[in-house]
């Protein structure tokens, strides 16, 4: 190395502000909670579900169901991604919204769940990959990660989270293989893991997976007694 290039180093910390509005849905009696602990489902859109219209976080997946009229044994927490941005690079907001729920709302913390679909779908790997001792289970829907960023093999830190994936075998737009080799990997850890391919459907994967009588009574079996949160770098 040339003595004319030395090397140097800042520190310092970076502090950024920011707005993440979410949608949320309370489960019947739990106004009347008394010393209730209630499980949290939060669920990260896909990408035609950003800008600043919360009402869209509705149009596909548990909001939607709850709009027709169905009733969850869970608090629904749904945050909006702005207009030209992905899940991936919201870690940080979406740390501080999982702060903000455990704090101000009744919620058992060994029952954190999340699901996404398509870009959300990619949020929900990316996230757990981030906060990998924070969720009961994962539910990511035709959803994949990006390659960059060192996976699929930093995906092994998942290996004792319960995850049921799922992906339309004709996805055009994501295509499946994504997500199966996120599973061979998990399946070769021998960690428990479910993945449904549904043969002959596209990219709307979710609607026959939020639709799957099986997936909620699945998902409420799950529970987390090692539950810690990285915040700031360090694991609580």
């Amino acid at each position: 190395m040339s003595q004319r290039v030395l090397h140097q180093q800042i520190e310092g910390t970076v502090v950024k502000p920011f707005q993440l509005p979410y949608a949320l849905y309370l489960p019947p009696g739990y106004e009347g909670r008394g010393e209730q602990r209630w499980p949290v489902l939060f669920f990260l859109h896909g990408a035609g579900e950003r800008g600043d219209d919360l009402d869209l976080v509705a149009v596909h997946g548990p909001l939607k169901q709850v709009k027709e009229g169905k009733e969850f044994p869970f608090i629904i927490v749904a945050p909006q991604c702005p207009e030209n941005w992905t899940w991936d690079r919201s870690l940080d907001e979406l740390d501080q919204l999982f702060l903000e729920t455990i704090r101000n709302y009744a919620v058992d913390v060994e029952r954190i769940y999340l699901t996404g679909l398509s870009m959300g779908g990619f949020g929900t790997w990316h996230w757990a990959v981030h906060q990998p001792r924070a969720f009961a289970a994962l539910v990511p829907i035709c959803g994949g990660t990006w390659w960059l960023m060192g996976f699929p093999e930093r995906i092994a830190v998942l290996k004792d989270v319960p995850i049921w994936a799922f992906h339309g075998g004709d996805d055009p737009v994501v295509p499946c293989k994504m997500t199966e080799d996120l599973v061979e990997v998990l399946l070769n850890l021998q960690a428990p893991i479910r993945f449904t391919k549904y043969a002959g459907v596209g990219h709307d994967s979710w609607t026959l997976a939020y639709n799957e009588p099986e997936l909620i009574p699945w998902l409420l079996e799950q529970r987390n007694p090692s539950f810690s949160f990285r915040e700031g770098g360090q694991v609580e």
